[in-house]
Formats: structure tokens, sequence, C-alpha cells
């Protein structure tokens, strides 16, 4: 299996594309998915094709469904972030069930129900691009942390974990400078892309999540 879902190769595909840059607002949106936009966001393909679409809660909040058979594609959008004014990530999400016998430190492992992450990238040294991948884990600890099974350049954090509830929605905040500082011992000024996938090409299972919106905040 190539290295095809270590999510660098997510940046370097079509990076000359060209980027938005976000404004100075205190919040700024990047995945406006109560409003069902998906402006900007791109659809990259590994195994097979997750389907996402926005789906209505019984609250009548709409968010993205993510529903993966034995397929593997994510959700990625280009935006320049400027972490020294809005380094807090933020979102919500739920999964309806974790998958089932993973090892997901191994290559043969690598699927999760959710994940939500950020990649700093060097399309001239591409070497030295770094992803960090905010993963619903199904056999991690709560908090555990990884290299990817396919490169030290993207780590793997299990916000929730094998004994988080399931059906069940979480509101997450992370900040993205004290995390690339704990987990590659660099200050990252900025980064550059956000994606989100749900993948299960490599257990060969089932599953659905769902994402709220996703921004970034000054607190």
């Amino acid at each position: 299996m190539a290295c095809r879902k270590c999510l660098l190769a997510v940046v370097l595909y079509g990076i000359a594309a060209g980027f938005s840059y976000a404004d100075s607002a205190a919040d700024i949106m990047v995945g406006n998915f109560a409003q069902q936009s998906l402006s900007g966001w791109e659809q990259k393909q590994f195994a097979g094709k997750t389907h996402y679409q926005f789906v209505v809660l019984k609250q009548g909040r709409s968010v993205l469904e993510a529903n993966s058979k034995k397929s593997a594609s994510g959700l990625f959008k280009k935006v320049h972030i400027d972490l020294n004014k809005t380094p807090y990530l933020n979102w919500s999400w739920k999964i309806d069930q974790p998958l089932k016998g993973l090892n997901e430190r191994s290559k043969e492992g690598d699927d999760y129900s959710a994940r939500v992450y950020v990649v700093k990238s060097q399309p001239v040294f591409f070497w030295k691009t770094k992803a960090l991948n905010y993963v619903w884990s199904s056999s991690q600890a709560q908090f555990s942390q990884w290299d990817n099974a396919y490169t030290s350049q993207a780590k793997m954090l299990a916000v929730r974990g094998k004994d988080s509830t399931i059906q069940h929605w979480y509101t997450e905040k992370r900040n993205l400078k004290q995390d690339f500082k704990k987990y590659f011992g660099e200050n990252v000024d900025e980064i550059d892309v956000v994606a989100v996938m749900t993948d299960t090409d490599n257990s060969q299972q089932t599953t659905s999540a769902w994402y709220g919106n996703i921004y970034f905040s000054a607190d």
C-alpha cells in the first residue's frame, strides 16, 4: 500500500492551485456546514469514495455527514491561517460506531471513523511538510499520541478514544501553536490546509460520522 493516507500527499496534490487567505476576524469560519456550504473544499479519493452530504438534525441544525463503506476519501480546503492571531481550531463531531480489531499504529490499521487534520506545507522542501491529525480512535485511549504509520511527519492525536461515548456530540478546541510545539518541537506561525476524512478501506468495515462547523478563534 502506497503512502496515500499519510495526509501529506493531500497537501502536495494541487498545491500550486492557489490558497484562500483568511481575514483578521476574531473567528474564521473554514467549514460552514450549518449553512450547507462546501465553498473552497475539494475531495481527494484514495480507495473507493466516502460519501459526504449535508443532513439536518432534529434540532434543525445542518451538519456534514460522512458514510464510509470499505472506502477512503477526504475533503480538504487550502487556506492560510495565521496561528499568531487565531491559534485555536474548533469543531464538533460524533460517530455511530467504532471500527473493530484495528491496530491504528500500523499501516494495515490506518482507518478512523472520524478525523480532522491540519497541515503546514513546505512546497519546495516537501519533506518538511507536517500534519496534525485529530482522530476519533477505535483502539487507543483518549489523549494517546503516535506517529502516523507511514511517516513521522504526521502525528496522530486521539482527541476521542476507544472508551468515548458513541452517538454523542462532542465539541473540541485545540491550540495548534501549542500542539505543533509539543509534538514537533517547532514554532509554527501558519497552517495551509484543513481536512476531514472518514475511512474504512483497510478494515473493510462500514461507519458513519457527522461533523459540525470548523472554525479558528483567538481564544
